[in-house]
């Protein structure tokens, strides 16, 4: 067992908005073909503080108000609570310690913040370890950490974009991935997330299930999700172009037409609290808009080029939470 460095370790990572692409860095899809993911860190920061403690392991996710005390390792099996948590202290044979996790983004968002939570505890062990990675290494490890220690069926942009911050375009390509920071420009970034609407809609999910149903379908060789898992990729391509060339109109398009061929993926992609939302927004003068991560529930953002103001209104009369939208320039780092 490895012993926590003696000082507290203080960790932060950002989730992401995915504009376009989602889905195809999910296996066994991302193993087979080339999946395209265009995603942008947000200033949401999921948090982790480890401190070392004499005979004990004490965990607590304040943002899900749930914890653990353990007197051994082995008290620390899987069963449904805390797994990241636990998973990351059996990965890396930590010994006794306060493990302490919060999230400003709310839990089941679609924002990616598992993901993001697992960047931010592989950094934490590593830091306590005393072993250094680079940020796409700590990307990987994390998504290992999610999908394989503690189970939790998953693509690897949530941890890519955790890691590294900033906009992102990703390549998954028959098992390996890559990443490439987009030069975006700093008045069309600023115009982006001035008029980009992050609404929350209050049903929390968990895209296990999902993710599992489509990709089974995909497995399959189901003839409509193979084709809206090819258009994503594509569109991804498109985004990035758009984001480059600081086209609003065009990043709107493109987001509507992503949303759209998610809802091919799965009947319960868009529930009807989400398709009251689109349409109220598009009346409010949204000009497109999509369901975060992998929809049925968890958050929509939408952009709108207009009144601001009334559009944030109207998603609040909807029922939805609008969270702030900052870019994160930083991936995970040490507070």
């Amino acid at each position: 067992m490895s012993r926590a460095s003696e000082a507290a370790i203080r960790v932060s990572a950002p989730v992401r908005l995915d504009f376009a692409g989602a889905w195809t860095d999910v296996a066994p899809f991302a193993l087979e073909q080339r999946g395209v993911v265009v995603n942008a860190a947000i200033d949401l920061r999921t948090r982790v503080e480890l401190l070392p403690a004499q005979d004990w392991y004490r965990l607590r996710a304040d943002d899900l108000d749930e914890g653990i005390d353990a007197a051994t390792v082995e008290e620390l099996a899987p069963d449904g609570k805390l797994g990241l948590l636990k998973a990351a202290i059996r990965r890396y044979g930590i010994g006794p310690c306060s493990l302490r996790t919060s999230a400003e983004a709310p839990p089941g968002s679609g924002l990616g913040t598992s993901g993001a939570l697992s960047v931010a505890l592989v950094h934490a062990m590593k830091v306590a370890t005393g072993e250094r990675l680079a940020a796409h290494e700590i990307a990987h490890e994390a998504w290992q950490l999610e999908t394989v220690d503690a189970a939790v069926a998953g693509g690897q942009q949530d941890q890519y974009a955790a890691a590294l911050g900033g906009f992102q375009y990703l390549v998954f390509d028959h098992g390996t991935t890559s990443a490439r920071a987009l030069a975006i420009d700093a008045d069309f970034a600023a115009e982006l997330a001035e008029h980009t609407v992050v609404c929350y809609t209050g049903r929390t999910r968990f895209s296990g299930d999902t993710i599992t149903r489509v990709m089974q379908a995909y497995t399959k060789r189901d003839v409509g999700v193979v084709a809206a898992l090819h258009a994503m990729a594509d569109l991804a391509e498109e985004m990035a172009e758009a984001l480059v060339q600081a086209d609003l109109g065009r990043v709107a398009t493109l987001l509507s037409a992503n949303w759209a061929q998610q809802q091919r993926l799965d009947p319960a992609m868009c529930t009807v609290g989400m398709a009251r939302l689109d349409n109220a927004m598009a009346a409010a003068g949204s000009l497109g808009g999509k369901a975060a991560g992998a929809g049925a529930g968890g958050s929509m953002f939408f952009v709108v080029p207009g009144n601001v103001t009334a559009a944030v209104d109207v998603a609040r009369e909807c029922g939805a939470t609008v969270l702030p939208v900052r870019w994160a320039g930083q991936g995970v780092s040490v507070d």
